[in-house]
């Protein structure tokens, strides 16, 4: 490894693309609700013409280009925003996080609650002219919990079976869950066409859906373009006629190429905000649930002594990561929600806080000297975190070599790790995001099939408790609490969702985590 710190992007989510450096969350305690901040432009864009032409093209540049455009292999993670321009899913989230219809005009429950019945909007199709339809729905659910590559099934253990009545997709599940509709959202199921998905690898390249946009050109990796799905159930509010998605080249050059017109979009990185701003971007923050862990494998040595997890826990100085990794932009976390938001659990903040001789203590106690434990921190590629966690773990006598291995991001390859670094781009169920990071199939949990004890029945009472319940926020609270026990992750950070676009863009809808194109125009054309 180089001991020189560049910026470089962590992967997260196991199977995902990567995510972007934390920034200033301002998280609004309503519910599910966030606050978004925008930030004013200062001048007009040289370069940018599309006011002028009355182009209606978004181009968009990211640094998160996804590497498969199959849901059920990429669905879990940062990408998940992108293969919405494709995809169309049951539910989606309105700007208080709370689940509204897609795909699905209305649902309900059976009365005990282990039922739910989805009614799908008539006369939908897919882009290759298969019927949007309960069929449909039931197709992707077993596919998502059955095909080997995977990264959905973890998510889907309250589904029991599926069965399709014309329009409706009535899914049977194994306990009282009402965290369904907000579940079968946006980011676990993005639903294919199923004539495409018989050839699941051919679909992962040639996307087919029932979003917003049809894919026309895909070049992997680099590019994709796309144009306007006249058959999208919403189309009248989508105003934008075609999109350029192209793989950012080099983080240095987002700026230049939206100044001068290259693109009008872009993922960015906190160090890039000030230069943005000052070229008269429009810089925001998309209200998010990143946040960045370090992962134990709690079944293999030496972290299968609780003594030596309690020392990582205390070695780590979670300001550290912030000062050093996000100009300003992030925050220091012990869990994986932003504090102001409903699960967001004030009683475990600060629980392990950072205390070096503690963790010496707490090492010489495991029959540890300095300097005797070494550890290989395997990641996917060169990254700043783990360089801080190197130096960190160090002044308490760990020694931890670097280690890149670009199957790290291969399904369950991760589970065969005793130490590495993770992170979540959230889920829009907040009992998900605690299962993904908690529960015993989990995508983040390194140490499956190990769970903390008392989370399994702090998570049903999640699901046996109604979203509108009184009582809901304090069971969502408790399980979070629970799930804190664990031995496996301990968090360091937070992230924003950080962008940047030309003044010819409307503002986009303050939909928390999310991206969403509805009702936003480009130079004022409708």
């Amino acid at each position: 490894m180089s001991g020189r710190l560049t910026l470089r992007r962590p992967r997260l989510d196991p199977r995902s693309a990567p995510r972007r450096r934390p920034g200033r969350l301002r998280a609004a305690a309503l519910g599910t609700a966030f606050v978004t901040v925008l930030v004013p432009s200062l001048t007009a864009c040289a370069g940018d013409a599309s006011s002028a032409s009355g182009d209606s093209t978004l181009k968009w540049t990211s640094s998160y280009f996804p590497a498969h455009w199959d849901p059920v292999v990429a669905g879990s993670g940062a990408q998940f925003r992108h293969l919405a321009l494709v995809y169309a899913s049951l539910t989606r989230v309105d700007e208080s996080g709370k689940a509204v219809p897609d795909l699905a005009e209305s649902w309900e429950y059976n009365d005990k609650g282990d039922e739910i019945t989805f009614h799908l909007r008539p006369g939908l199709k897919f882009s290759d002219g298969a019927p949007v339809d309960g069929a449909a729905v039931k197709a992707a659910i077993e596919r998502a919990q059955k095909q080997k590559n995977s990264a959905l099934f973890g998510d889907l253990t309250s589904i029991k079976e599926v069965r399709a009545d014309g329009l409706d997709a009535v899914i049977e599940l194994t306990q009282v869950d009402y965290q369904i509709p907000q579940l079968l959202g946006e980011r676990v199921l993005q639903i294919a066409s199923p004539k495409a998905a018989n050839s699941p690898a051919k679909l992962d390249q040639n996307p087919v859906g029932a979003g917003p946009f049809v894919v026309s050109q895909l070049i992997p990796g680099t590019k994709v373009v796309l144009k306007k799905n006249p058959d999208y159930w919403d189309a009248e509010s989508i105003h934008i006629d075609n999109v350029e998605l192209t793989s950012a080249p080099d983080a240095s050059t987002v700026v230049s190429g939206l100044r001068t017109g290259v693109y009008n979009f872009a993922d960015i990185e906190p160090s890039q905000a000030d230069e943005a701003k000052k070229a008269g971007l429009d810089v925001f923050v998309q209200p998010g649930f990143n946040a960045s862990n370090i992962s134990l494998n709690v079944n293999k040595a030496p972290f299968d002594d609780d003594r030596v997890v309690d020392a990582v826990r205390h070695a780590i100085n979670r300001r550290e990561f912030v000062d050093k990794l996000t100009f300003g932009y992030g925050e220091a976390t012990n869990q994986p929600f932003p504090k102001g938001y409903v699960a967001y659990d004030p009683k475990s903040e600060d629980a392990h806080p950072y205390d070096p001789e503690k963790a010496k203590k707490l090492l010489a106690q495991a029959g540890h000297k300095a300097g005797d434990l070494e550890l290989d921190l395997v990641i996917p590629a060169e990254d700043p975190q783990a360089e801080i966690v190197q130096s960190q773990l160090a002044k308490v006598g760990i020694t931890v070599d670097i280690k890149i291995d670009k199957n790290w991001a291969t399904p369950f390859f991760a589970k065969e790790l005793t130490f590495s670094l993770y992170g979540t781009t959230g889920r829009d169920s907040a009992l998900q995001t605690l299962t993904a990071h908690f529960g015993p199939d989990g995508p983040l949990n390194l140490s499956s099939p190990y769970q903390p004890k008392a989370f399994e029945e702090a998570a049903a009472e999640v699901r046996r408790t109604p979203l509108e319940a009184a009582e809901y926020p304090e069971a969502l609270r408790s399980a979070t609490r629970a799930g804190l026990e664990s031995k496996a992750l301990v968090f360091t950070y937070s992230a924003p969702n950080l962008m940047a676009k030309s003044r010819t863009i409307s503002d986009l809808p303050k939909n928390p985590a999310h991206i969403n194109w509805t009702g936003v125009t480009i130079g004022g054309a409708k």
